[in-house]
């Protein structure tokens, strides 16, 4: 690793975060596929040797689940989604050069030498700890078959991470209240053996990394409270049938298995042996990006930066592998202002979209350039339209467009000139631009780059209007067209990463010989060939009577899913927390202080993905309140809503920050509880 400007004379590669092979792809999972094929594509566009791959999660307590409830293998049950997965992707043109899976021969064994490597430098030890445990079914349960309280910020919680409060990676018999998810029993912790990972050994080493690590700021900010605070030891291994069985042959690990985020990275490591096995060592090799010099590159989801960043570098040092140059992690993507829910259909699922008939290069874009890349992107319907509308047909294709037709009726292609020192220096600077933005890991950036240059362009074409100068001044006019199709040109280049279907098409139009997925930056200034037809326009424009039926359809199948979720619940056992039947007395209730309050001022916390920071009017006094609600609603919406507070909890702080009481909400969703009528800040709920 050598953290020079890209591009370096070491090999990348530019990793994505497993899809857990457990369900549909919807647009909001694309998202990091997508900016993982646009940051590979355009570090080979600079002239960096790359390998972009990555692979399905197959192990772990969901797939056992489901698999389960469908009365197959988890190992079927997984393949069957890894085998659409490796399909879908391509239509997305996101092009892996090579997609694994973890339950294959390559990543099983390279796995296990990497744990007996823990093992003999003497960071694995075993611990008795508390594990869940079913009394009635006397099972085991391992992380996600538990639900309870996270012990830290008391938000309801995942058995291995508080997925709805502080964020925080939970370790097994941490949970607090555990319940079983498979039978809704009050689960008991029992005492079992199993082993851990000193990572706690590992904090200076982690420190000097956090500084090092290039990036997204949520990526190189988030993991420092874990690793300058009290950093934890991790276990490595869970009570379960199904995931690669821990290494050795003492009685201690003969009912365990490795925790699935220990041998799901290192499918990273494994897809790009087998990339390497496939194409040879001449052409790319694996061990020298791993173990010697590489330049690493993951781009993942925000919600498992910790993995990534602390617990995956330290498995790296201690192995002898090489450790991450950046990670790039991404927010998450909304519909309409609100959450994806797979339950109740409300997405737009990747087979859909590519029903609809639109290209996908239509949603790359979108995806790759609607915001910065750690920011939550809000897709629907009508910004989409607005976009390709805008953008893509107004700006970049009506320049191409009108260039390439003028040339071809008036010159048969491009005319017999020189490119314009003006174009020349405009296309130095987009050049300049695109580094930058390669190297400052910003997927927007790239874009902007292009979609200004083709501004530019039309700029250009209009400022010198090269249909009058036809009689007037031919040789001006040629001038101006022949610009106009090196502009063309050098679009096609350095919209390659973004849109490469549109861009091969562009390439074709210009006659240009071989393909632009090979092309560099060096050439967005070459002379174009010359000859060549009529062109057809890239992009066609979305009709607001096609925005008003993709919307029906999606709200008409939200419905859907709501009304047989309601019929379900009238035949089935409920989903819902069970009722606990441990009472408390009233005088018990009356000890809680709940209170009316007023959101006065809410402002997100760095580096914590779900909290605000609260100014809430309760009255007497002002309070400071942390609470988790940035990823359910609209900050900027908050200031002025009526809340309910529990005034007398104990002060606690989190991500550094101190909060002084709760504000309650109902349900995954956080719907805020308040009053009905106009009660003031202060009045006391009895």
């Amino acid at each position: 690793m050598s953290h020079d400007k890209y591009p370096t004379e070491e090999p990348a590669v530019v990793t994505c975060g497993l899809p857990y092979a457990n369900g549909e792809l919807h647009i909001g999972h694309l998202r990091t596929y997508v900016g993982g094929d646009v940051y590979s594509r355009a570090l080979e566009t600079l002239g960096q040797r790359t390998a972009f791959v990555s692979g399905s999660d197959m192990h772990g307590t969901p797939v056992a689940v489901n698999a389960e409830r469908e009365g197959v293998s988890p190992r079927e049950f997984a393949l069957r989604h890894h085998e659409k997965y490796e399909a879908t992707f391509p239509k997305f043109n996101i092009e892996f050069d090579n997609y694994g899976h973890t339950d294959d021969e390559t990543n099983t064994e390279l796995t296990r030498e990497i744990v007996r490597k823990l093992d003999e430098e003497g960071y694995i030890y075993e611990k008795e700890i508390k594990v869940a445990w079913d009394p009635i079914e006397d099972d085991p349960l391992p992380d996600r078959y538990v639900e309870g309280t996270c012990p830290y910020c008391g938000a309801h919680a995942r058995g291995d991470e508080c997925d709805e409060g502080c964020g925080r990676h939970l370790e097994p018999g941490e949970i607090e209240d555990p319940t079983s998810t498979r039978t809704g029993n009050p689960a008991e912790y029992r005492e079992r053996t199993h082993k851990f990972f000193r990572v706690s050994d590992l904090q200076e080493y982690l420190q000097g990394f956090i500084d090092r690590l290039e990036g997204t700021s949520n990526a190189k900010n988030q993991p420092r409270e874990w690793i300058e605070g009290e950093l934890q030891d991790w276990c490595i291994s869970r009570d379960m049938d199904w995931g690669i069985d821990y290494p050795g042959e003492d009685a201690a690990t003969e009912d365990l298995v490795l925790y699935v985020w220990v041998d799901a990275p290192i499918e990273y490591i494994a897809s790009t042996k087998q990339y390497t096995e496939r194409v040879g060592a001449d052409t790319y090799d694996w061990e020298e990006t791993w173990k010697e010099s590489g330049e690493i590159v993951h781009i993942i989801g925000r919600d498992i930066i910790q993995h990534h960043t602390v617990f995956w570098p330290a498995m790296l040092h201690v192995a002898g592998y090489n450790e991450p140059r950046a990670v790039m992690a991404s927010g998450f993507v909304n519909l309409n202002g609100k959450g994806f829910s797979t339950s109740r259909n409300r997405a737009v699922w990747a087979d859909d979209y590519l029903d609809e008939g639109f290209d996908p290069d239509l949603l790359r874009y979108y995806l790759a350039t609607n915001g910065g890349f750690q920011q939550d992107v809000d897709f629907s319907w009508d910004r989409f339209q607005e976009r390709v509308n805008g953008e893509l047909v107004g700006t970049v294709g009506n320049f191409v467009y009108r260039s390439l037709l003028f040339a071809s009726r008036n010159y048969d292609g491009a005319p017999d000139a020189e490119t314009s020192d003006e174009v020349r220096e405009r296309i130095e600077e987009t050049i300049d631009e695109f580094e930058a933005a390669v190297n400052d890991y910003s997927l927007k950036d790239l874009g902007d780059a292009a979609t200004a240059l083709a501004a530019f362009g039309n700029e250009y074409i209009q400022r010198n209007e090269p249909w009058k100068l036809t009689d007037e001044d031919p040789e001006r006019a040629e001038q101006v067209i022949y610009d106009c199709v090196q502009l063309s040109k050098a679009l096609a280049v350095l919209f390659e990463p973004l849109l490469p279907g549109k861009a091969e098409t562009l390439w074709t139009q210009l006659g240009e010989d071989g393909s632009v997925h090979d092309a560099v930056v060096a050439d967005a200034l070459e002379a174009p060939r010359g000859d060549f037809g009529e062109p057809d326009e890239l992009f066609a424009k979305i009709e607001d009577e096609r925005v008003e039926e993709l919307n029906e359809t999606l709200e008409e199948r939200i419905e859907a899913a709501t009304s047989d979720d309601d019929e379900a619940d009238d035949e089935t056992v409920s989903d819902e927390e069970p009722i606990s039947d441990d009472r408390i007395s009233f005088d018990e209730f009356q000890d809680l202080d709940l209170r009316v309050g007023r959101i006065e001022s809410a402002e997100p916390i760095e580096g914590a993905d779900a909290l605000l920071r609260l100014e809430v009017d309760i009255g007497s006094e002002t309070r400071q309140i942390v609470a988790g609600l940035k990823q359910l609603h609209d900050v900027e919406e908050l200031p002025g809503t009526k809340i309910v507070v529990v005034a007398n909890l104990e002060k606690a702080e989190l991500f550094g920050v101190e909060s002084n009481g709760m504000v309650l909400a109902a349900g995954e969703e956080a719907d805020l509880l308040t009053t009905h009528a106009d009660a003031e800040p202060g009045t006391k709920i009895k």
